[in-house]
């Protein structure tokens, strides 16, 4: 019997084991890409790269991870495919997977990644939803461990909204046993249900966005208005305005405090940019770790643990 194939379409479906892998192989893979040493463990591989939703990093992390793996992307855009004319996504599950190695989707619901994988040959690998962002929070993580070491046990202070970035944030904090301090303005809480959370040990809700941040090891936020909801955007802009992270902010957390933002930025609105541009910010490490981190999944999905 065939074993079952393994996906990642949420945080939680690596175990604490895996992710430590993952981070330690990424080390490994980075070091490698700086010193120019070529690594082919991805030969003859293909990735196929399904995008519902616009992407920058996500595309360009996946597609030039995969080159230098050795290995090939396709980019497939669903206006441009039978997915746009109403072609079932399970029919296109059964076909894209006897054709190709992987699959990277960037979608709406997650409903959608869950009815494509179960109908998938191959690993299917979440590129972003509306309620999850794992590969994203797999590259901060990693950021967070190279410049500070072990994140089990610190504290980050989620700032803004609860979207796809704060729901994979509170399943890391779970998997890898660390504390998250949620604020977001009144009518856009934290949902454990949507969050998908095992439990609500390692978060704490706070009214005041400075309480959430006092003493935190990570500040990190997103945009006040995700895609998908930007009919709510004059709105959103009402409701955030004093959840802007902002220097003050960045004063009463820990010492050694970093931000991180997983971009695009709107300086003058969910941060200052004296913060996102400053010292503590190491937002430009943590978007070309995308590549890394993404490189190290892409190797264990299609080959396992490898070691050297």
């Amino acid at each position: 019997m065939a074993p079952a194939v393994k996906h990642f379409l949420q945080f939680k479906d690596l175990s604490r084991d895996e992710l430590e892998h993952l981070f330690a192989r990424s080390h490994v893979i980075k070091d490698r890409f700086k010193r120019y040493q070529p690594y082919h463990p991805l030969n003859d591989r293909t990735l196929a790269m399904i995008f519902e939703k616009s992407s920058t990093r996500t595309r360009l992390s996946f597609e030039a991870g995969m080159h230098q793996l050795g290995g090939a992307a396709i980019y497939l855009n669903t206006r441009d495919t039978q997915l746009g004319r109403g072609e079932p996504v399970e029919d296109a599950a059964e076909v894209i997977s006897r054709m190709v190695d992987v699959v990277m989707i960037r979608t709406f619901e997650q409903e959608i990644i869950e009815r494509f994988a179960a109908h998938s040959r191959v690993p299917v690998i979440n590129g972003l939803t509306n309620e999850y962002h794992p590969c994203q929070i797999l590259a901060d993580i990693f950021t967070f461990i190279e410049r500070r070491g072990p994140i089990q046990g610190k504290t980050v202070a989620w700032i803004g909204d609860s979207n796809n970035m704060c729901n994979t944030w509170l399943q890391a904090a779970e998997v890898l046993d660390f504390n998250v301090h949620v604020s977001t303005p009144p009518g856009y809480e934290v949902e454990p249900e949507r969050a998908g959370l095992f439990g609500t040990d390692h978060y704490e809700a706070f009214a005041d966005p400075m309480d959430a941040c006092r003493g935190a090891d990570l500040v990190t936020t997103d945009v006040w208005t995700s895609m998908g909801f930007e009919a709510e955007n004059a709105e959103r802009m009402k409701a955030f305005a004093d959840w802007q992270v902002d220097s003050d902010m960045m004063r009463v957390a820990a010492g050694d405090a970093l931000f991180m933002h997983c971009l695009p930025a709107h300086r003058g609105e969910e941060v200052e940019a004296a913060v996102i541009d400053g010292p503590q910010s190491v937002v430009w490490e943590e978007a070309e770790n995308r590549l890394h981190i993404q490189k190290a999944l892409l190797e264990y999905l299609l080959r396992g643990r490898v070691e050297d």
